[in-house]
């Protein structure tokens, strides 16, 4: 025990008589995460392809949903939740077995703290949109600075890191209403557009061929099938992939193994797939009714979409409560940021870390890269995705269990996540940094690509012995 530091040394599981079961904690939490509006408003349109997902039928892109769903259920989220289960024990400790007691302090402890200030600049800067909306204000180009909507992320952000801090007990008691926010927008806006299903073409999209020809010699051609369903798992393993490593946090709470499966394929995969399933069906059947015309044309965003469809005084509502619904998810970020600093590095001041990280989250939300919603879920996945990946062979090179704490920096951890981590962004570097566009090499699905070469390269140089001692844990 002398050897283990004090957040392992101190760990405790959760007693058994405590948890609770999936369709009380584990399944709403991740519905609530699939149905943030942020997820499923680019689900079409974040392809900037003519046509996005939908351009080879809506068919595909359900499928393609449905397959990135389950990716995300079976390959990030199930083992740290089984992990997390079996154990009791939260991803900081049961992650050491995979990064080392001393690489533990960073991975996947301190980099999940601070990603949560990412996602917290992705939240102010989408949130504060829709509301800027709905007073006139459009962004031509998001990825600039805009004098009304700049300054409102920063006051969003200074709220949400306020009350994440101060009053997180009473945010907490109203979060679990706030997804039936945008369920009760996803269904009237389906309601208002499903009769235009049948009328529905691909070929508007570009998708036929001779569409497909103009649009290789003017600019981007339409996704074909493989590129459809390449593209949502990019999206929808990117996003997700952080609260999938967090499946741990969530295990430690439930009962068996078939709370941790439910949970996830209700809360993962079941919302993923109606969340995202209604924006394209929603989008498919507004132009099937030819709703779509003048300014709205060729725009795939459900939410943009909404004075459309419902007009301007209701879309207006729409906007408003969409934003009232992501306030609640905006405080969570500081809370949890703030826990993992302070559980990582004891002996620095959480005020000081979680004053920088809200620094940083005003800077990429005000200047609209936390706008680039795809480009970020690219990131989010190189970063988590091969810590999925790790941990997967980890626990199956463990018998299907918990090896428990490694001595130091797991070799094998480290390695596989630093060449994860380079296949999912290079492309992205080599596509935004001039200087570096040699490096842009075409690798499918990035998030995937990170994630296999996490659980691949572990698997290999854990045989080849560079996982590391694992050393003597018996907690209370």
């Amino acid at each position: 025990m002398a050897s283990l530091p004090d957040y392992v040394a101190a760990a405790k599981p959760v007693p058994q008589a405590a948890r609770t079961a999936w369709y009380k904690s584990t399944a709403q939490t991740y519905a609530g995460i699939m149905l943030w509006f942020v997820f499923w408003q680019d689900v079409v349109s974040g392809s900037p392809t003519p046509g996005g997902t939908l351009a080879s039928g809506l068919g595909i892109a359900l499928l393609g949903l449905l397959i990135a769903a389950l990716f995300s259920h079976f390959l990030t989220y199930l083992v740290p939740g089984l992990l997390g289960m079996k154990t009791g024990l939260p991803l900081s400790v049961v992650g050491t077995s995979t990064y080392g007691v001393d690489g533990g302090r960073f991975m996947p402890g301190f980099l999940m703290g601070v990603l949560q200030f990412g996602w917290l600049a992705v939240n102010a800067y989408f949130s504060c949109y829709v509301i800027a909306l709905c007073f006139g204000f459009e962004m031509a180009d998001i990825a600039r600075f805009h004098p009304v909507h700049g300054p409102m992320t920063i006051v969003f952000i200074l709220a949400a890191v306020f009350v994440g801090i101060n009053g997180i007990q009473y945010v907490a008691k109203v979060a679990t209403f706030m997804p039936l926010i945008p369920v009760a927008i996803l269904l009237i806006l389906f309601v208002s557009t499903v009769g235009g299903l049948g009328n529905f073409d691909p070929a508007t999209f570009g998708a036929a061929e001779d569409a497909a020809q103009g649009a290789a010699e003017n600019g981007p051609a339409p996704l074909g099938p493989l590129a459809v369903l390449l593209f949502m798992s990019t999206y929808v393993v990117g996003f997700f992939a952080t609260a999938g490593a967090a499946g741990a946090d969530f295990g430690m709470n439930n009962r068996d193994g078939n709370d941790v499966q439910w949970g996830g394929l209700v809360g993962v995969v079941g919302a993923t797939f109606l969340a995202g399933g209604l924006a394209m069906l929603i989008v498919a059947g507004a132009y099937g009714a030819g709703l779509i015309s003048g300014d709205f044309e060729g725009e795939l965003n459900p939410v943009r979409l909404m004075p459309a469809i419902v007009g301007p005084g209701a879309a207006n509502v729409m906007f408003l409560l969409l934003a009232v619904a992501a306030f609640a998810p905006a405080c969570f970020p500081a809370f949890i940021a703030a826990n993992s600093f302070k559980q990582m590095m004891p002996n620095v001041n959480p005020t000081i870390t979680v004053g920088i990280g809200t620094l940083a989250a005003m800077a990429l939300a005000v200047s609209g890269v936390a706008g680039q919603a795809v480009d970020v879920f690219t990131v989010v996945g190189a970063s988590f995705g091969p810590i999925c990946g790790a941990m997967m062979a980890d626990y199956l090179l463990a018998g299907r269990k918990w090896a428990g704490p490694r001595a130091g920096f797991n070799l094998a951890g480290w390695i596989s996540w630093a060449v994860g981590f380079v296949l999912g962004a290079v492309d992205l570097v080599g596509e935004n940094v001039a200087a570096l566009s040699f490096l842009q090499v075409g690798i499918p699905s990035p998030p995937m690509a990170a994630l296999i070469a996490g659980f691949v390269l572990y698997f290999v140089l854990a045989k080849l012995g560079l996982d590391g001692k694992v050393l003597e844990f018996k907690p209370e």
